[in-house]
């Protein structure tokens, strides 16, 4: 297989249910981020081989191949195909290993992997409007779990408790808000023209920040009545219901020869992995040791993790489990404080692995996700 390279890592502003963002068509805002991949690389668009996006909720205005819908809407190349997956949560992640597949088995040169997920507008939920997903065969095999139910489970098992994930959230949050006051996400950051009015009522003009960071402590998180039917987690240790975008563009040594452009990180290895659909969200830890054994590396060669918040219990599960550092994990916070638009963050995973690791002079980030239905992603990059 050949080397695969990143030219370039973006994403948008994330923005909180009913904000900023809100007011945009989900393929404008996942059109806007795939231009200004291409913008800022310097890369013609002609010269992507295909787009490959993912999205979660694939009704109403996220349905009809939007990876597609939203390169033809920003006026780019007809010629240039697109497809769409759902991978859960994992969704833009697995593009990206997909376009690594396409990139380093020689059917393409340079390939664009992107995501998007406006759940102020197509809510999380929306794809079961139609009717359940979930035969009654299904039932013979397992029995009905909530993502919420899940996290719960693997509290349990791990001996996790309320102060534990309540320090967690409380560690998101700052490490975000540092991240913003030090500047740290101003590169991988593109600025979004969104339309629309923002609650009071005024035009919501340019959002160029994430809008989900909240000042917060542990006597708040503490007074935070728990999910309904559940006793660990809240809304302060549980990811937010945001609205975003990424993109990464691939491209192999012959296309980085054509393009002209420096690659400033290689795929070093990506795996996508079943684990059990009732806990379900176990994932990143099968994720996390198949990639590294892989790759043949260690836990403690990894120079950053960014695993996501989806809720606080699987990523502090995560560390206990891998031995991983805690000081590398999510240094600058994560879905608790940033949020989580599912289809979006894999690549924003990797977009924010990426430009930490150049901010820090790091070498390898693993990117790891728990995804619905019980899958888990992971993938290693190494900085050039």
């Amino acid at each position: 297989m050949r080397e695969v390279y990143i030219i370039e890592a973006v994403r948008s502003p994330i923005g909180k249910r009913g904000g900023g963002l809100a007011g945009m068509h989900p393929a404008d805002l996942l059109g806007t981020v795939q231009k200004a991949a291409l913008d800022r690389s310097g890369v013609a668009p002609e010269a992507i081989g295909q787009v490959i996006g993912g999205c979660v909720s694939q009704v109403g205005e996220q349905t009809f191949n939007i990876a597609r819908l939203a390169w033809l809407s920003k006026g780019l190349p007809q010629d240039i195909a697109a497809t769409t997956i759902d991978a859960q949560c994992g969704s833009s992640q697995q593009a990206t290993t997909l376009a690594t597949g396409l990139v380093g088995s020689g059917l393409e040169d340079v390939v664009l992997a992107c995501g998007v997920e406006m759940m102020s507008r197509v809510p999380l939920g929306a794809a079961m409007k139609g009717g359940s997903p979930i035969p009654k065969s299904y039932l013979e095999h397992y029995a009905l779990s909530s993502q919420f139910g899940g996290a719960e489970m693997i509290g349990k098992e791990f001996g996790i408790t309320r102060e534990d994930v309540d320090r967690f959230g409380l560690r998101s949050q700052e490490l975000a808000a540092r991240a913003w006051d030090e500047k740290r996400y101003d590169r991988e950051v593109i600025p979004v023209a969104a339309p629309g009015l923002d609650p009071e009522g005024k035009p919501t003009g340019e959002v160029v920040r994430d809008e989900g960071l909240r000042k917060t402590s542990l006597e708040k998180l503490a007074s935070l009545a728990p999910v309904p039917g559940q006793n660990l987690h809240t809304a302060g240790t549980s990811s937010q219901v945001s609205d975003g975008s990424s993109a990464v563009i691939l491209a192999s040594a012959d296309g980085v020869k054509r393009l002209g452009v420096k690659p400033r990180a290689r795929i070093v290895d990506s795996v996508l992995v079943g684990c059990d659909p009732v806990t379900m969200l176990k994932g990143p830890i099968p994720a996390t040791r198949k990639v590294l054994g892989r790759a043949g590396l260690a836990i403690e060669d990894m120079s950053v993790y960014e695993v996501n918040e989806a809720f606080a219990s699987v990523v502090l599960a995560w560390m206990k489990e891998v031995k991983a550092v805690e000081a590398r994990v999510n240094p600058n916070g994560g879905a608790i404080a940033l949020g989580h638009p599912t289809g979006c963050t894999g690549a924003r995973l990797i977009t924010t692995a990426l430009h930490e690791l150049e901010r820090t002079g790091g070498r390898y980030g693993l990117i790891s996700m728990c995804c619905g239905g019980g899958l888990g992603t992971g993938t290693i990059i190494e900085r050039l």
